[in-house]
């Protein structure tokens, strides 16, 4: 719509954190004139964070590439697209004829679950590519949580999220929602939803080793050690069974391994673990007793029950206590989300399935297991580096900077520089794509068009929205899954030249073949009017629980549909899903998974073992989620963000000051950090901002240079993960702590 000022607003999903608010931006000669929450919007309702002004300034960033890169004698030049593709071509494919496959290695990074041409048509690449050599930021914050769903349920994108608007009683650990507006749970405007529970007579309670930001409007705060929560999820669960509070309800006839479970956990009584996680076994049991009292409840775990070593058994044992509890799958409880379009568990015959498969490969040097199709980020560095048959040799990273977000970037850096080939799909030069010899520039949000494929399978409530892009991309700039097909065209040997379009239709007919079989031309004919990533979109909806059937059903959903719902459809609230929702062999939900139950000889045998005496956690950031956002103005601004946070019990014992920098070490390797001293912070735990360290060179990020910080991930051990998932362990790592000054005064005194 114009009106008299000649200013046009433009409705989007914000690409910035997993809340998918929905934005009004108004845009005058060109520009954007000013960004608001969209009231009208189904999803988000008018809230806004203070990330969603930053597209703004990410749309107009200097730093951002809008032109390709190629590295000549070690320096960055500009080239124009077909220049870019034609050094791919000459350098790629014989490094993929000379060693295989298996030396080009694929990284992806979050941003593209924000993007969907990246996400859809980046398995299309991967399969193409066909080496096992891939990697994602899945294994550095959530792939117990896959891994676990998946043994449960059949699926691992089989995920429940609270219902929010419906619980009574909320207990969350490792997850700080205020910031974050969820984590696998898309739920923007966390605050007002807990207002909200609480002013209907429910309880918050927030178990973390800091006064989190959602703890401090929660009724309860409990402080655990770092790396503790499965000794308290064990001692709630060996609790419910011996004071026999388990009460299964409507789903006892769809779970089984009740009795295996109750054996196994039988020596966890909340006296054992009391120690180990710093809860007193009065607290572990009051937890226990309340979720079983409570009318509708549900316990969620996120980040922090997921980056240590036992990750998949916390992400397993929370789901074990919203099923114990009579709380799963029912209102106000855990529940699954139904999107409207390519959830995989709505898709198939309901009810039963083939489950999931993990470690049909394992890593070339350290043998870790595969996992949805992936081996663990931290894994990355070695196999580049150790020679021998199937090592890396080239590298492709799409919106991905594991040089900063993996444990020992470092490391990773001086690997990087080893490759043969490295061709980065990102928007900046940053810590990682510096390394590339080609650089393929994505296009700002502003430019896309936009659906939330994988947030919608997360969402407090069922939704589709769709976001037309606001600005035209800049001239023969290339659409994000154009730009995967021709990388595909190129490992397929067709050339930097190939007809795109065809492999696009040819990629999408064997999809077809093997899901619609003898309708697949039907199908495609259906969709023909369509291309690359809204004729997947437009599939996805058809064939989704909403859709039209291809005609089957007039009323239901196409892309057509959601495209003209300006502020989106609303599909209701969260519904009961099981039997229909599972996909195990069994058809039932699975309590007691073999891996996991062996599993829990590790914390039996580690009851024992004593707690270290200062520990380091890392923590979110409402301005700064993660490091593609330092470089953004309006979120800059203000204070130095990258703080170490301490108790003051410990500042004393280390002669620590408040607003002064100490030194954090561990194994050798030492980053310097500005201290606050705060009683939110438990003792025996420094809390630091991931996503920080923007000081390496021939970067070009100049505002994030400017406050660069410290990167907590350079002190992590890259050969810590949990051995199930591969996640790599980012929290609880012992780390010693002096104050610079006192270290700097007897320097001088030797």
């Amino acid at each position: 719509m114009i009106n008299e000022s000649h200013e046009t607003v433009h409705h989007r999903i914000c690409p910035f954190c997993e809340a998918c608010c929905g934005l009004e931006i108004t845009v005058a000669e060109g520009r954007v004139k000013r960004i608001r929450g969209h009231a009208a919007d189904v999803f988000s309702r008018g809230y806004l964070c203070p990330k969603g002004v930053a597209l703004k300034d990410l749309h107009e960033d200097p730093d951002r590439l809008r032109k390709p890169l190629i590295k000549r004698e070690g320096r960055f030049i500009e080239a124009t697209w077909d220049e870019a593709f034609a050094e791919i071509e000459r350098r790629l494919p014989p490094i993929i004829a000379r060693h295989g496959a298996d030396s080009v290695a694929l990284t992806l990074g979050n941003p593209i679950v924000h993007k969907t041409g990246l996400l859809l048509y980046a398995p299309r690449l991967g399969r193409a590519l066909g080496s096992k050599n891939v990697f994602s930021a899945s294994t550095l914050d959530q792939m117990p949580k896959h891994l676990s769903s998946g043994l449960m349920f059949g699926d691992f994108l089989s995920i429940p999220v609270p219902d929010i608007e419906r619980t009574d009683f909320l207990l969350m650990l490792g997850a700080n929602p205020m910031v974050s507006n969820g984590s696998l749970w898309t739920v923007p405007n966390f605050r007002d939803k807990a207002k909200a529970l609480r002013a209907r007579g429910g309880r918050l309670v927030v178990v973390d080793p800091r006064k989190t930001e959602t703890a401090k409007v929660a009724d309860e705060h409990i402080f655990i050690r770092p790396g503790g929560d499965v000794f308290l999820l064990l001692g709630m669960v060996q609790t419910l069974f011996a004071e026999k509070l388990v009460r299964l309800g409507r789903l006892a006839g769809h779970v089984v391994g009740v009795p295996l479970l109750e054996s196994t956990v039988a020596g966890f009584a909340p006296e054992k673990v009391s120690a180990r996680c710093g809860i007193p076994a009065k607290t572990i049991r009051m937890l226990a007793g309340s979720l079983a009292s409570a009318k509708r409840a549900a316990v969620y775990g996120r980040v922090g029950t997921c980056t240590q070593e036992y990750g998949t058994l916390c992400s397993w044992l929370v789901d074990v206590l919203n099923i114990l509890t009579g709380h799963f799958d029912e209102p106000g409880g855990a529940m699954f989300p139904k999107a409207a379009a390519l959830q995989s568990n709505t898709m198939g015959k309901p009810g039963s399935g083939k489950g999931i498969v993990t470690g049909r490969r394992k890593s070339r040097v350290s043998g870790a297991p595969e996992v949805l199709g992936e081996f663990p980020m931290s894994c990355l560095a070695e196999e580049i580096q150790t020679p021998g048959e199937g090592q890396v040799k080239a590298l492709i990273t799409v919106s991905s900077n594991p040089a900063l977000s993996s444990p020992n970037g470092e490391r990773l850096a001086a690997a990087m520089d080893q490759l043969d080939f490295m061709v980065s799909v990102d928007i900046y030069v940053n810590e990682t794509s510096r390394h590339a010899d080609v650089i393929l520039p994505g296009t700002s949000p502003l430019e896309d068009s936009h659906y939330d494929v994988a947030f919608s399978q997360l969402s407090y409530r069922n939704h589709a929205r769709y976001s037309h892009p606001v600005f035209p991309r800049t001239a023969r700039h290339p659409e994000e899954w154009q730009v995967l097909l021709r990388l595909i065209g190129i490992i397929q040997g067709k050339g930097a030249a190939a007809d795109i379009e065809q492999i696009d239709n040819e990629l999408l007919m064997d999809d077809l073949r093997r899901t619609a079989g003898p309708y697949a031309e039907q199908v495609f004919k259906a969709v023909s009017h369509q291309r690359g990533a809204e004729r997947l979109l437009d599939l996805g909806l058809r064939a989704g629980p909403y859709g039209d059937q291809f005609g089957m059903k007039p009323d239901g959903l196409n892309l057509g549909k959601v495209q003209a719902a300006e502020g989106g459809i609303d599909l209701g609230a969260l519904e009961p899903r099981v039997p229909e929702v599972l996909r195990t062999p069994s058809g039932k939900i699975e309590l007691a998974p073999a891996m996991l139950i062996d599993d829990l000889k590790r914390p039996a045998v580690d009851l024992e073992r004593p707690t270290y005496e200062l520990v380091i956690v890392g923590r979110r950031q409402l301005h700064g989620n993660n490091s593609w956002m330092h470089n953004l103005p309006v979120l800059a601004k203000g204070a130095a963000r990258c703080i170490a946070l301490v108790n003051p019990k410990d500042a004393a014992r280390l002669g620590i000051e408040d607003g002064g920098r100490a030194r954090i070490a561990h194994d050798g390797r030492s980053i310097e950090a500005e201290v606050e001293i705060t009683d939110e912070m438990m003792p025996g735990v420094v809390s630091l901002p991931h996503g920080w360290g923007h000081n390496q060179p021939d970067t070009h990020l100049e505002v994030a240079a400017a406050n660069p910080g410290a990167n907590l991930n350079a002190l992590m051990d890259e050969n810590r993960r949990d051995p199930l998932s591969g996640n790599a362990v980012l929290s609880g790592m012992e780390v010693e702590m002096t104050p610079v000054a006192a270290r700097a005064f007897a320097g001088q005194a030797r």
